[in-house]
């Protein structure tokens, strides 16, 4: 019997904000994942890691500030850090979810680096905010550093780049895992994004965009669907509107139109059509779910979530 090969994407909210969320919030999020794979599904899960990686890069900087001895953590290392304690708590859980029902599944971690180009127009205009807030005082020895740094309303806060995925290092490994009915945890965060220098990678300082990188695996598996597990239970045109509108179904090219006319929150909703886009064009035998953690098992039926197909 065919299996089909999903690719999951966790979201914010299946992860919790701190430790004790996210032990808490994973044990949930192993029940939705368990349903899934009960219908014989082959899965490859990837998540969300921003208060986590952000947590990571908050109190290795901290650790540096206090003991001189010790260095700040390069961006890449938080993110490859965080890649490693949320694929443990998500492999625990899935595990121990999946033998209370009999399931006996492999459940790995693949430390993910994806190659992005060093020229991407993001390097030049960094916008995703990391780290805590900081003084105007603090925010001048960042620049000095050779760090960007953006004012806002609360005080300042470095910010860095987030660039396209261009290729998935460890894709063979991911691929035979899955071709051998392993459940597969990859690509979290985004993945660490690499520079290739001759024949080195060298980490760089950026984060890629979860939900693009959710499409490029995708692609690269010819995954059968795509499914975005995130806070809402339907994509809404006219977003943040009186005219806000819950959407059942839709066809690519309407997915493309809504994109044009600006129905979509630019941080939230649209980072998920716009990947729904990209990986439909690529796989046209495909299909896109998005709906939220507590109706995943009804919007896996049919019965609820905004289904997108070509």
């Amino acid at each position: 019997m065919y299996k089909k090969k999903i690719v999951v994407a966790l979201g914010h909210d299946a992860l919790g904000y701190n430790l004790p969320q996210q032990r808490e919030a994973v044990s949930k999020t192993a029940v939705a994942l368990a349903d899934l794979i009960e219908t014989n599904g082959r899965l490859i899960i990837t998540h969300s890691n921003g208060p986590q990686v952000s947590m990571i890069h908050k109190a290795m900087n901290e650790l540096g500030r206090i003991y001189p001895e010790y260095t700040p953590a390069p961006m890449s290392v938080c993110s490859a850090m965080s890649q490693g304690y949320i694929g443990y708590d998500i492999q625990q859980a899935l595990r121990s979810e999946l033998l209370s029902r009999g399931i006996y599944k492999a459940v790995s971690t693949i430390l993910t680096q994806v190659v992005v180009d060093p020229y991407d127009e993001a390097f030049y205009e960094p916008n995703k905010i990391i780290g805590r807030m900081m003084t105007k005082e603090e925010a001048a020895l960042e620049e000095g550093r050779g760090n960007y740094v953006a004012e806002l309303e609360e005080g300042f806060s470095r910010v860095i780049a987030a660039p396209k995925p261009l290729e998935i290092v460890e894709l063979d490994a991911i691929r035979t895992l899955v071709n051998a009915d392993q459940i597969v945890i990859a690509g979290g965060g985004g993945g660490v994004p690499v520079i290739e220098q001759s024949h080195s990678l060298k980490g760089a300082s950026a984060v890629i965009e979860k939900d693009s990188l959710a499409a490029r695996l995708s692609i690269d598996l010819r995954a059968d669907q795509l499914i975005f597990l995130t806070e809402v239970e339907k994509v809404k045109k006219y977003f943040g509107s009186d005219q806000e509108e819950e959407i059942e179904f839709m066809r690519l090219q309407a997915a493309k139109e809504y994109i044009e006319e600006g129905h979509f929150g630019q941080r939230t909703m649209l980072p998920k059509i716009a990947a729904a886009v990209e990986y439909l064009e690529a796989v046209p035998h495909g299909n896109v779910l998005i709906t939220s953690l507590d109706h995943a098992g009804r919007a896996c039926k049919g019965l609820t979530g905004t289904l997108i197909i070509p």
